[in-house]
């Protein structure tokens, strides 16, 4: 749940309600995420999950990388923009998990165009001579500006990249952050507003999404 869902409940609740549903097989996953996993908060959800699949079908990318696979859903929901010979690329490291978004893949009308890989992401962009037209990162905050600065050369002119929970429940207001991450989220904001080669925007959807394209 993000800062603002706690905030105001009823509006988020409004706003479902108000929203293209999600299709049958994103119902599915997030009823058994929450089953079967002991931190089922961080799915997309159905709110982020339409918004990132408007987003790719505006978009229309040929090659998405997501770092932060976790079950699964914001990747079908991401697959759902794709072009006919494209692909998504996501990535994540645990493999005790890896099981349920594999099951809800080999299910989808994308499994062939979704490549899974247990891999670490730093490693992975630092190997890596793919260019990436959407980029979707959603794990590890601690390394967010380090993600961003190896994805830099990865990404073509209007490519476009999210970050999730930029707003990190609201402690990117604290003036001296003590923790770690919120330090990092805090720093990658404001890289990403004074870097002349991107627009942004800062999305308050749930715990904040900020939407950056490469000028």
């Amino acid at each position: 749940m993000g800062f603002f869902e706690e905030q105001l409940p009823e509006m988020d609740r409004y706003l479902e309600d108000h929203t293209s549903a999600e299709p049958e097989i994103l119902k599915r996953l997030r009823k058994e995420t929450f089953q079967k996993t002991t931190q089922p908060h961080m799915i997309s959800g159905a709110l982020q999950g339409r918004l990132l699949s408007i987003l790719a079908k505006i978009a229309r990318p040929k090659n998405i990388l997501e770092i932060g696979t976790f079950t699964g859903y914001a990747t079908l929901c991401l697959a759902e923009g794709l072009v006919n010979q494209g692909r998504i690329t996501t990535l994540d490291i645990n493999e005790e998990l890896s099981y349920l978004p594999k099951k809800y893949f080999n299910e989808s009308e994308f499994s062939t165009q979704i490549d899974f890989q247990l891999i670490d992401a730093h490693l992975f962009l630092k190997e890596t001579e793919e260019v990436f037209d959407f980029v979707f990162i959603d794990a590890d905050k601690e390394n967010y500006v380090e993600y961003f600065k190896l994805l830099k050369p990865r990404i073509e002119r209007g490519a476009v990249i999210l970050f999730d929970n930029v707003l990190w429940y609201g402690k990117v207001l604290e003036e001296n952050p003590k923790l770690k991450s919120t330090q990092i989220i805090k720093e990658l904001n404001e890289i990403i507003s004074k870097d002349e080669d991107f627009e942004n925007l800062i999305l308050p959807l749930r715990d904040g999404l900020h939407l950056i394209r490469k000028k």
